[in-house]
């Protein structure tokens, strides 16, 4: 199968290229390069090093024995990526190309429209080009579980039945987003779902909990062919920030009690469970959306599994809660479903404590990277729009 993926520099593009070959599709993909200037623009870098497109590409093909079609280029420049689609006549696309940051997104008015304008148009140009050169490619979105938001219900993959007023209809959950990122990424639902019923596109809406993880098996020794990993406030999801916290050292960051509850999986189960989506197209027209996740945890849990995976590790680290930036519900109901995906065949293989293991094994040679930079671990991005340095909070750390 011949396999687009929009963002094949990010921490997911780069190893499911990787991933998708070795299952042997035909892999391609363009990449503007911003992650890597959005995490310098915060003041960080990868804990893991990056290596430039060249590097990357030629490791690739000493490792998989074919040529990646790699271009760097923007999603928002319409002939450009229509130019592509038309030559290379996918029959997926993986939409991993847009700005990830919750965080990022509520700086100030100009990252907030930033964010709107690159994920909302970036996502239209792709719609529309494949109406236009490759109307039978299967779009596997990548939405976030953070579209529901934390609804004091259980969360359906997408849809649920409503009565009302003795009448009954199948209609699309109601969103609750919590960022202007989160936001851009539910208009990215709700135009992809209208281009599939006005055009008869196919696509599958990956609604996926947090990832966190160093590495797949795919990818070898080869530190060329190694993801990103970051640990600042924007682009440093939880387990990840927490590790290169614990290696070197640094409490651990809480934010408010701890309680918030989300779903999280492995990069490695994240990358069976996109691979699956894309060999298991829907139908010419349908929309189908999956909840992609393995287990709900508290952020308060998490870490205190890396806190004792550190331990047994000789590394002692401590927990701290600070003041929450966010303007979120500290203690909630979440109960998503996620059956989709074992239906066609899913089966979680990964436990957080022996990611971390992994994880904390990868990073330890990279202490130094970390505590370059390790004033970036405290967040200072506040919902309210006024930007300062979080507090260490009156809040009790359970044992």
């Amino acid at each position: 199968m011949r396999v687009f993926i929009a963002g094949i520099d990010g921490y997911l593009g780069w190893p499911l290229a990787q991933y998708l070959t070795v299952r042997g599709h035909e892999v391609a993909g363009l990449d503007l390069l911003l992650r890597r200037q959005w995490v310098e623009e915060v003041g960080s870098h990868s804990a893991l090093p990056v290596y430039s497109v060249d590097e990357r590409t030629a490791a690739f093909q000493q490792r998989y024995g074919r040529a990646l079609d790699f271009r760097v280029g923007d999603l928002l420049d319409y002939n450009l990526l229509r130019g592509f689609l038309a030559d290379f006549q996918p029959e997926a696309i993986v939409h991993l190309g847009e700005m990830p940051s919750a965080a990022y997104s509520m700086i100030d008015q100009a990252h907030t429209v930033f964010t709107q304008q690159n994920n909302v148009t970036g996502n239209l140009n792709i719609l529309w080009a494949m109406k236009e050169v490759c109307p039978q490619a299967h779009l596997v979105k990548l939405g976030t579980m953070g579209e529901y938001g934390t609804p004091n219900i259980d969360i359906p993959e997408g849809f649920f039945e409503v009565e009302f007023r003795g009448r009954k209809d199948t209609l699309p959950f109601p969103k609750q987003a919590g960022s202007f990122y989160h936001w851009s990424k539910v208009h990215d639902s709700n135009n992809t779902m209208f281009a599939c019923k006005i055009w008869g596109l196919r696509s599958t809406d990956i609604m996926q909990g947090v990832v966190f993880g160093t590495q797949i098996d795919e990818m070898g020794s080869d530190p060329r062919l190694r993801s990103r990993l970051d640990f600042d406030q924007c682009f440093g999801t939880a387990i990840n920030r927490f590790c290169c916290q614990a290696v070197i050292r640094h409490p651990l960051t809480l934010y408010g009690q701890g309680y918030q509850k989300r779903g999280f999986l492995p990069m490695r189960d994240s990358m069976e469970c996109l691979a699956l989506a894309v060999e298991n197209p829907p139908s010419a027209g349908e929309y189908r959306v999956f909840n992609q996740f393995e287990e709900c945890y508290t952020i308060e849990e998490l870490a205190y599994i890396v806190q004792r995976v550190a331990a047994d590790n000789g590394i002692d680290v401590t927990i701290h809660h600070y003041d929450n930036p966010r303007a979120e519900k500290d203690q909630h109901y979440y109960n998503p479903d996620r059956q989709r995906l074992i239906d066609l065949g899913y089966k979680p293989t990964h436990d957080v404590a022996t990611e971390v293991q992994v994880m904390l094994v990868d990073l330890l040679p990279h202490r130094d990277r970390i505590l370059q930079k390790k004033d970036v671990l405290i967040p200072d991005i506040r919902w309210d729009g006024n930007r300062r340095r979080s507090e260490v909070a009156d809040l009790p750390s359970l044992p």
